[in-house]
């Protein structure tokens, strides 16, 4: 039986002062969390800092909202050793790439075609978030660490860090997986499930 390998994606994006967009702006990935699952079982885990290249200097609104430093982004890696990881995943063969949201693999395909380099994945992309909410009859999507806490656990690590938010998707699409099952196995409930026989009984004695 083929082994199911999946991955894991949560990206952190630059982002402009609040209500100043200066010309041209456009979000870049400046962080990326992977995590890769053989079997259910994690077999690899990588966290960077991406160099932003259109707009190198970090507003303060980001890093104050992601608690990134200036330095942290100008010793990352860049964008094109960012895809070539991505490309050598792909290479060995990937069922599924799973971001809570649609905005990580929207940003990462955005960034591709802006710097001209090809978008690295060909496997089926999973939007966690519209998952949990068809799962669960949400009328609204629900955000990555709220989700968690519905399920009365806690996220990994700390929000908004790029590897613990990956580690927190894989939580929960675990849980959501494990419910999915359940429900799966689930027998239809019997008449006598329905209908209290008792009081029927009684009515006829």
């Amino acid at each position: 039986m083929k082994e199911k390998q999946l991955v894991f994606i949560d990206f952190e994006f630059s982002m402009p002062e609040r209500y100043k967009y200066p010309r041209g702006f456009f979000p870049e990935i400046i962080e990326a969390g992977v995590v890769v699952t053989m079997d259910g079982e994690i077999v690899e885990q990588y966290s960077t800092y991406v160099k932003p290249t259109a707009f190198p200097k970090l507003t303060h609104r980001c890093k104050k909202f992601l608690s990134i430093t200036q330095e942290n982004v100008d010793n990352g890696i860049t964008f094109q050793s960012l895809v070539n990881y991505f490309s050598l995943l792909n290479a060995k063969g990937i069922d599924k790439v799973v971001t809570w949201g649609n905005m990580d693999m929207k940003v990462l395909r955005d960034n591709c075609a802006k710097t001209k380099i090809e978008f690295p994945f060909e496997a089926k992309f999973i939007d966690l978030s519209m998952e949990y909410k068809r799962f669960f009859g949400d009328r609204n999507q629900t955000g990555l660490w709220k989700a968690v806490q519905e399920y009365g656990r806690e996220g990994v690590g700390k929000h908004h860090k790029a590897l613990d938010d990956a580690l927190t998707t894989l939580h929960i699409y675990k849980l959501v997986e494990k419910d999915k099952k359940y429900l799966e196995k689930a027998k239809p409930p019997t008449i006598g499930d329905r209908i209290d026989l008792s009081k029927i009984y009684n009515q006829l004695a």
